[in-house]
C-alpha cells in the first residue's frame, strides 16, 4: 500500500510518502496505530487528523486491500489558529502550530490608556556554539503549559504595573528566523512593560514544560537545560 502525508505531518514523518506491507486483514486504523507508534506527535494529534482511502475519506474500521492508497490529512489551513488557548482579564496565553501574529495579538490588548507596549520574540538562530542549525522542533506538555504560562502571566501582572500580558508559544517545526514565543505587554509607561517581559520569558524558559530539538548538519540534539526547583516549587504551591 502507498502512504502519502501531507502538511505537517510530512515534516512531522521526513517525508511525503511511505510504502508499506500488511497482513490480509488490515484496517485504515491499524496503519493510523502503525505509524503513531513511531510518531508520538501524530499520536497526539489523532483527534485531528484525518484518513482516507483512494481519495475518499474513510474510517479507522475500513478494511484495506492490496494496491490501496492511503492519506494521512491534518487540519486544513483554515483550522482554528490556537491548539489551547486561555483568555482571562484581558491577558491572553496561547499555544499553537502556526506562525505567530505578534501585531495582531498587540492590538487585541492595547487600550487607550497604554503608553507603551513592549514586544519580545524569540526567534530561530542559524547556529548554536558554531555548529550549523538548519531547523528546531519543539514539543510540551500542554495542558500543563498552557496552565502555567496564565499562572505567570497572572503573577506578573498582580506585581507590575502594567495593564495587560500575552504569551504565546509555536509547537512543531520551525525554520531559522521564525519566531518560537513572544512575550507582549501594555503598560502606561515604559519601564513596567520592559520590566514586565523580562520577567515573563526568564520564568517561561524556567519553568513551563516546553522541550526543543535542534537539527544540525552532522546530527540532532535535545537541547538539555534545568529545571529553575524554586521557581517550580513556588509554582506548585
Amino acid at each position: 500500500m502507498r502512504v502519502l502525508f501531507f502538511g505537517m505531518l510530512k515534516d512531522l514523518v521526513g517525508r511525503a510518502e511511505d510504502h508499506l506491507d500488511l497482513d490480509g486483514d488490515a484496517t485504515l486504523g491499524g496503519v493510523r496505530d502503525h505509524y503513531s507508534a513511531q510518531y508520538p506527535r501524530m499520536r497526539e494529534m489523532a483527534d485531528s487528523i484525518l484518513l482516507a482511502r483512494n481519495q475518499e475519506f474513510a474510517g479507522p474500521a475500513t478494511a484495506l486491500a492490496d494496491g490501496d492508497e492511503i492519506a494521512f490529512l491534518p487540519p486544513v489551513s483554515g483550522g482554528t489558529e490556537y491548539l489551547r488557548q486561555i483568555s482571562e482579564n484581558g491577558n491572553f496565553f496561547a499555544l499553537t502550530q502556526h506562525p505567530i501574529d505578534a501585531r495582531k495579538i498587540a492590538a487585541h490588548l492595547l487600550t487607550g490608556q497604554d503608553g507603551a507596549v513592549l514586544t519580545f520574540e524569540g526567534v530561530v538562530r542559524n547556529n548554536t556554539n558554531g555548529r550549523q542549525t538548519h531547523f528546531l522542533d519543539y514539543e510540551c506538555y500542554e495542558p500543563m503549559a498552557i496552565k502555567l504560562m496564565a499562572r505567570i502571566g497572572g503573577e506578573i501582572g498582580a506585581a507590575y504595573p502594567i495593564d495587560r500580558i500575552a504569551m504565546v508559544h509555536r509547537l512543531g517545526r520551525m525554520l531559522i528566523g521564525e519566531t518560537s514565543v513572544v512575550v507582549i505587554v501594555t503598560a502606561a509607561h515604559r519601564k513596567a512593560a520592559f520590566d514586565a517581559a523580562l520577567e515573563g520569558i526568564n520564568r517561561l524558559k524556567r519553568v513551563v514544560p516546553i522541550w526543543k530539538k535542534e537539527h544540525f548538519t552532522d546530527g540532532e540534539v535535545w537541547v538539555e537545560g534545568e529545571w529553575d526547583r524554586n521557581a517550580t516549587l513556588a509554582a506548585s504551591g
